[in-house]
């Protein structure tokens, strides 16, 4: 059984190593053992095939992320099991059983034909973090945006072969895309290690993509955000992910929205709150104040008599639309009331007039206290 080099040291890279330098290391790799450079060499072309396959695990951050933790079984399950970010099952990864088994003895179930399923795995989903505001929450919006995406290489097409050429039986599995090895009383199937389980190995690779099928080259894209999004709102853009190695489907992309911290309002699903000071004599004697909203109406809000601070008053239908679906939820307004601290001689005289009329039934909560303090310095 063939020892499998920790993908790290074959990058010749720390494990803390961020995706510059993984890239970095990959192409100064690729450059050294490339076919073309060393004259068809089986050891640089052995070399090549692994350093590539450590650079499609290393680049992407869920691929790491489980080889990090179960090494190369895990690597292997994520490839055949379709590759890509946001598919994990249970079980630490393996979606079912049969996933277990593959993992184990390099097939699928008891006997089953793994091989295609590893060459023509669809390429990796990707990751968009998106910052939006709540404004733009509330009406939604249409944005373009930029990335760095793995695409089909335009000189080959995808297959990865150099144009005018193909690809040929690998002489390893003899075109079956697996190998048999004894296992004390068992015979099992493996993914050929030399073609992947592709059955076929490209006779001259192309020299733009070096045999992947695909470059790293920016793109636009057009995304339209739907009004009522919220924080850690997912959007998937389908087919727009890392295109697939050699011709194989291409990822998702996943753009998740942050929205930004609003001045005034506050948010909880479709409800938004926010705080509003009012004058003491507004109230004591009531009346009305106006909210400016997200919909770009003012809402007047009533103030009863005597409400007391940090009162809420609810507004049916002042929140945020529901997403993909009718209707709008509620604005609460919560009341302070503020003391004046500046009072011209006039207000303070008035203000002492009515002092001096208090029975204190006016303010029962304070009358209240006061009597329990008396009942308390009584006993």
């Amino acid at each position: 059984m063939t020892t499998e080099v920790d993908y790290y040291e074959l990058l010749e890279i720390e494990r803390t190593a961020d995706g510059g330098a993984i890239k970095s290391a990959y192409r100064k790799m690729a450059m050294k053992y490339h076919p073309d450079k060393t004259g068809g060499c089986t050891d640089s072309e052995a070399k090549f095939k692994a350093v590539s396959a450590a650079y499609d695990c290393l680049k992407d951050p869920q691929k790491r992320a489980a080889y990090d933790r179960f090494g190369h079984a895990a690597y292997t399950q994520q490839q055949q099991g379709g590759g890509g970010g946001f598919h994990g099952g249970g079980a630490g990864g393996f979606s079912d059983l049969g996933d277990i088994f593959e993992t184990i003895f390099g097939q699928s179930g008891f006997g089953g034909q793994g091989g295609g399923r590893q060459a023509n795995r669809r390429g990796a989903d990707l990751r968009y973090d998106m910052e939006i505001t709540l404004d733009e929450a509330y009406h939604g919006k249409k944005t373009e945006i930029e990335i760095e995406v793995s695409t089909a290489c335009d000189s080959c097409e995808g297959s990865g072969a150099q144009p005018g050429t193909g690809v040929k039986s690998c002489g390893t599995c003899k075109g079956h895309g697996q190998v048999r090895a004894q296992q004390g009383f068992f015979v099992v199937e493996r993914t050929c290690p030399s073609c992947h389980g592709a059955g076929q190995v490209i006779e001259s690779p192309c020299r733009s993509c070096r045999g992947e099928g695909r470059v790293d080259k920016p793109k636009s894209l057009s995304v339209n955000i739907p009004a009522g999004v919220d924080e850690g709102t997912r959007i998937r853009l389908s087919g727009e992910g890392e295109a697939g190695a050699r011709g194989a489907p291409a990822g998702d992309l996943y753009i998740f929205l942050h929205v930004k911290r609003h001045g005034l309002f506050e948010r909880d699903g479709t409800t938004l709150f926010c705080r509003a000071p009012v004058s003491f004599t507004t109230a004591a004697l009531g009346g009305s104040i106006e909210v400016p909203g997200l919909d770009g109406l003012r809402h007047e809000i009533k103030i009863p008599s005597g409400i007391q601070s940090g009162k809420q008053i609810r507004q049916r239908g002042g929140g945020m639309p529901v997403l993909n679906g009718r209707g709008q939820g509620d604005l609460v307004v919560q009341i302070d009331v503020e003391t004046p601290t500046r009072l011209t001689a006039k207000q303070k005289e008035l203000l002492e007039a009515f002092r001096e009329t208090e029975t204190g039934e006016e303010c029962p909560q304070v009358s209240g206290f006061f009597s329990k303090l008396k009942d308390l310095w009584a006993d």
